[in-house]
């Protein structure tokens, strides 16, 4: 199972977004790296939600529910399927993630224009710590 960041313009799709659907298409990732990420994506990979500005933080855990496809609206893409996990139990800010020596080396933080990032297993643990949020089971 493998971690990853996806970074959502949360005034086109965000956190809240997600919730009330249940499940979405994670589509409109063009970036070559963030696609190459994409590509690599499996079913039950774990997923933080970063909003991008105005809000700039991490706000909830999803979960990839499906093999990558080609995305219907751009025939050289792929596009996955996600369901949110939960909410964190406070959103961690970008500021905080900079100043935090584990989570500032995040590859999110240092190349924000991809969209889709790898996230270590230290760094998963430090978020959920830093926002208070429970580790999930099973």
């Amino acid at each position: 199972m493998s971690r990853w960041v996806f970074l959502a313009d949360p005034t086109a799709y965000g956190w809240d977004d997600l919730v009330r659907e249940g499940r979405a298409v994670w589509d409109g990732v063009a970036n070559a790296i963030a696609q190459r990420n994409l590509r690599t994506c499996q079913p039950g990979d774990d997923v933080l939600i970063y909003h991008t500005a105005p809000d700039k933080a991490i706000q909830g855990l999803a979960r990839v529910v499906g093999e990558p496809y080609p995305d219907p609206g751009a025939a050289d893409r792929v596009v996955v399927d996600v369901e949110p996990v939960t909410r964190l139990a406070r959103p961690l800010p970008l500021a905080e993630i900079r100043q935090d020596a584990t989570m500032a080396e995040m590859k999110f933080v240092r190349m924000p224009r991809v969209a889709v990032q790898p996230v270590t297993d230290a760094e998963w643990q430090r978020v959920l710590e830093a926002s208070g949020t429970p580790a999930r089971r099973g």
